[in-house]
């Protein structure tokens, strides 16, 4: 356990930036935190979708390292995108690397899994949008999960011929049967919001963003009565053995996702797929 807390300590940087020195509308992240409940609500704000490039990844982990140094109180994930939560992985992150960069983007990755996944303080996920692949992996980070109605979320990474890691999987199984684990894994099922519900990827439906934000500060005052330590020790203590096998495999893992990306057939299928959304976007 208490090696736990100290990974997370170790993550976090001393001292606190001042989040507001930026214009808002050039900001990959924006967090807000009211002074009332001390809650944060952080929006990822990287047009058009959210995909998450390194920078957007650096931008998180910064975020909620000074959460934690600010001894948050309370988190809410959010997107300011009106339909997409977050696309996922930004695919020119992998299409044609730089090997030195594709190390970083994997590692910043772990970084942010590492203290959404195990934060000592309550997080929720308020998903007004679709949520594949890495933006469903998250929402999965967070303790509670917010969905608002007409949108998809699922690791779907099969689909595009990869593998999801496993810590995605640990993170899908901690919220959802084994069973069904498996079933979303292998077929790279995307749920709709319904379905999600009815699975346990969220926990509620609210019908608009507005409303997702209060069901999310109604979860977070939830643990008003309850210890903050004992709370954190609990969540640490549940998540422990997914956070200590990363921590543990953390070198192979990087090293088995780059030498993945630079497969032929995967480098290929990346390719198909970006054509494809070309097309799309030019209305073929």
């Amino acid at each position: 356990m208490l090696r736990i807390l100290n990974r997370v300590t170790r993550l976090a940087v001393p001292g606190a930036r001042n989040l507001s020195s930026e214009p808002a509308d050039t900001k990959l992240v924006l967090t807000e935190v009211d002074d009332k409940t001390g809650y944060a609500t952080v929006t990822l704000n990287r047009a058009p979708v959210n995909s998450l490039s390194l920078e957007l990844l650096k931008a998180i982990s910064e975020t909620l390292d000074d959460l934690q140094n600010n001894k948050s109180r309370g988190m809410i994930l959010t997107s300011s995108s009106k339909s997409v939560f977050s696309a996922g992985l930004d695919i020119m992150e992998m299409y044609k690397p730089n090997q030195d960069r594709l190390r970083d983007f994997w590692s910043t990755l772990q970084d942010v899994w590492f203290k959404l996944y195990g934060s000592p303080f309550a997080t929720v996920a308020a998903i007004n949008g679709h949520a594949p692949a890495g933006g469903c992996l998250l929402s999965l980070c967070c303790e509670y999960r917010v969905m608002c109605p007409n949108y998809t979320i699922g690791l779907n990474e099969t689909q595009l011929g990869i593998v999801a890691p496993t810590w995605f999987q640990a993170s899908l199984r901690n919220t959802i049967s084994r069973r069904e684990s498996e079933l979303a894994l292998t077929l790279g099922k995307m749920y709709t919001t319904e379905e999600a519900l009815k699975v346990g990827m969220i926990d509620e439906i609210a019908e608009n963003k507005e409303k997702a934000l209060e069901r999310a500060v109604a979860f977070l005052n939830q643990f008003r009565k309850i210890s903050p330590m004992a709370r954190a020790m609990t969540k640490q203590a549940l998540r422990s053995k997914d956070i200590v096998e990363l921590e543990d495999n953390r070198s192979q893992d990087i090293d088995l996702f780059v030498y993945a990306v630079n497969q032929p057939n995967v480098q290929k299928g990346l390719e198909v797929y970006l054509e494809s959304l070309k097309k799309k976007a030019a209305g073929k």
